[in-house]
């Protein structure tokens, strides 16, 4: 009988469980398959932010030749002293614990704080709880800078050697990395990594890798077991090597692995547990890839389970009380992010439009869509109230169907239940006045949505199913409720011109100014190895140039596009511009005032989302 443990590897989000682990531990205790899970990813924080540990941090730091952040190490007995107590507010917020942290005289305070008065000024008086917990995120980022200047380049406490795992073409510069010394924040991982094992006595480790941040961590965990455990199986899945190693060819990351599996974990690893158990053959494997006589295979059995029929995530063998939480004031969404205890659930499978050419709708995440019923989803929110205590709920959809969501309303105002929810959708003419003010009555607080280019030429290029118009009065509906709306912007679009990146930004500036929109966030397009645009690059007017797939990951692509802007020169005005509509500064500029070069005059008129919502 085998016994498997499932471990989230250093770094996520530490405000709450990444829930891979937690839907897969519900299914596997369906079946009676023996399972724990463990959150190395908070664990290993906590462990970093200690006393113990800062002492030796300081000590190796301090044997250096060069020395960068000289005054943090100055002042180290401060930090050692005050890091329970900001860690343990960051955990729990009581008034007690703000008003010692913000006292003048508590707190170390360097370069993190050298703007201090100017974001104060901007942001306006903060409240006790959020101040403090303002100040305890500078604080711990102070502390991470000077970790990651004078021992560990990679440390980052939401992510680790992230830069190493982007567009990894070939895994020999990772191969490499793996053979260097490890850091004192490895070595601190494998402690923890061991007092696990020796607790649970597993027979079968997985760790799941959602980000390229957790990808090197994980290989590093991996490492550490072949060494002294090498009887315990080892396999990987998650988000990663979902989208970057489906073309897997080299055999190499097999040297610390067993197997790989992709897109939902519950059939394949039901599957490998019977294989592990002499009860099916190899050939009977789902979604894995494995070493077989020195070449990679992967056997493709498809088999999924219905969404509907998929049990409640578990929460056994997570402690909430862990969970640390910051505060980004820069975007009130990013603060949901970071900041609250969230149960994570999914209403539906896939996404119900996976048409968008920038996105991945050829893999099974996006391209499988399966639904539930509003009377099961709500069954599993209260399963995981009585499960956390917490009545946050974020739902990690692609995007909610709008009909689902009416009836998830439904159902949770017909049993009275008190909850807070936000969740991502499409800005879909179907959200009206009458269904926003139903969801806002039954406890959703924000949604984000996808505007990517305000263009409607190139929204039609991209196949997005929506324009300007349906976009400013769907975002206009939620806000008169009191939803927080938060776009997701896009700019460097396969043929997108200077004129069209300024009136884009002029549609947003508009947003903002009519009050449809309250946050937003510009991101570079890429394009990627499985979508419309990454396979068939012709048709979007562009050329794919690397990188050249050397049998490991194969996701993001470089690529020309003759037809379109110099894109990158525009990112610094566009998210200066978007930091201040955000706080309700600049809305009367000429957006051509936010570039220090020449660019055309917005060509819309001024009046135009005005118009749209009259």
């Amino acid at each position: 009988m085998q016994k498997l443990l499932l471990i989230t590897p250093p770094f996520t989000q530490l405000n709450t469980p990444y829930p891979a682990t937690m839907y897969l531990k519900g299914y596997m205790d369906k079946k009676g398959i023996i399972c724990e899970q463990r959150d190395l990813s908070i664990e290993l924080f906590l462990a970093i932010f200690s006393p113990t540990f800062l002492k030796t941090v300081f000590q190796k730091a301090a044997e250096q030749e060069i020395i960068f952040y000289q005054e943090i190490l100055d002042d180290q007995n401060e930090y050692i002293q005050t890091v329970e107590t900001v860690v343990s507010f960051l955990r729990n917020q009581t008034t007690i614990g703000a008003h010692q942290i913000v006292s003048e005289a508590f707190l170390p305070k360097h370069h993190r704080f050298q703007n201090l008065e100017e974001l104060e000024y901007s942001f306006g008086d903060m409240g006790l709880i959020d101040k403090a917990k303002y100040f305890s995120t500078l604080y711990i980022e102070e502390l991470g800078d000077f970790i990651s200047a004078n021992l560990d380049e990679d440390f980052s406490f939401t992510k680790y050697a992230e830069k190493i795992a982007r567009t990894a073409s070939s895994f020999e510069p990772i191969e490499k990395k793996l053979q260097e010394p490890t850091s004192i924040v490895i070595q601190e991982f494998f402690q923890l990594l061991k007092e696990k094992i020796e607790e649970i006595n597993p027979t079968v480790i997985g760790f799941t890798v959602p980000f390229p941040g957790n990808l090197y961590s994980a290989l590093r965990g991996a490492q550490f077991i072949r060494t002294n455990y090498p009887k315990i199986t080892i396999f990987f899945g998650g988000g990663y090597c979902n989208t970057e190693l489906r073309s897997l060819k080299d055999p190499s990351i097999f040297k610390y692995l067993d197997y790989i599996l992709l897109d939902d974990g519950e059939a394949p690893l039901e599957q490998l547990i019977k294989y592990l158990n002499n009860e099916i053959t190899q050939n009977e494997l789902i979604r894995t890839f494995y070493l077989k006589s020195g070449v990679v295979t992967y056997v493709n059995n498809t088999y999924s389970h219905k969404h509907s029929e998929l049990p409640s995530p578990s929460y056994n063998g997570l402690n909430m009380n862990l969970y640390v939480s910051f505060l980004d004031i820069l975007n009130p969404m990013h603060r949901m992010w970071s900041d609250g205890k969230w149960n994570k659930l999914t209403i539906a499978h896939g996404c119900y439009w996976a048409k968008c050419s920038f996105c991945d709708v050829s893999l099974d995440y996006i391209g499988r869509y399966e639904n539930t019923t509003a009377e099961n989803l709500v069954n599993k929110m209260e399963d995981l109230i009585h499960q956390t205590g917490e009545i946050g709920f974020h739902f990690v959809d692609e995007a909610a169907p709008p009909k689902m969501l009416k009836a998830v309303s439904k159902e949770i105002i017909k049993r009275q239940l008190k909850v807070v929810w936000w969740t991502n959708i499409r800005f879909e003419k179907t959200f009206s006045e009458e269904l926003c003010s139903l969801m806002a009555k039954a406890g959703c607080i924000a949604v984000t949505g996808g505007l990517e280019v305000a263009s409607d030429r190139l929204l039609k290029l991209m196949e997005k199913g929506v324009s300007i118009e349906q976009v400013a009065r769907v975002t206009r509906h939620f806000s008169e409720n009191g939803i927080l709306v938060h776009a997701y912007l896009m700019y460097g679009f396969p043929t997108e011109t200077a004129q069209e990146t300024i009136n884009a930004l002029e549609v947003v500036r508009q947003l903002f100014e009519n009050e449809c929109i309250q946050s937003g966030f510009w991101h570079l397009f890429t394009a990627t190895a499985h979508s419309p645009v990454g396979l068939n690059p012709k048709k979007y007017g562009i050329k794919i140039i690397g990188p050249t797939f050397q049998g490991f990951a194969d996701n993001d692509l470089f690529h020309e596009d003759p037809q379109g802007t110099d894109h990158e020169k525009f990112s610094e005005g566009l998210k200066t511009s978007l930091y201040n509509f955000m706080n309700g500064a600049g809305l009367d500029w000429d957006v051509r005032e936010w570039f220090p070069f020449k660019t055309p005059a917005s060509t819309l008129s001024s009046n135009l989302i005005r118009n749209y919502l009259k």
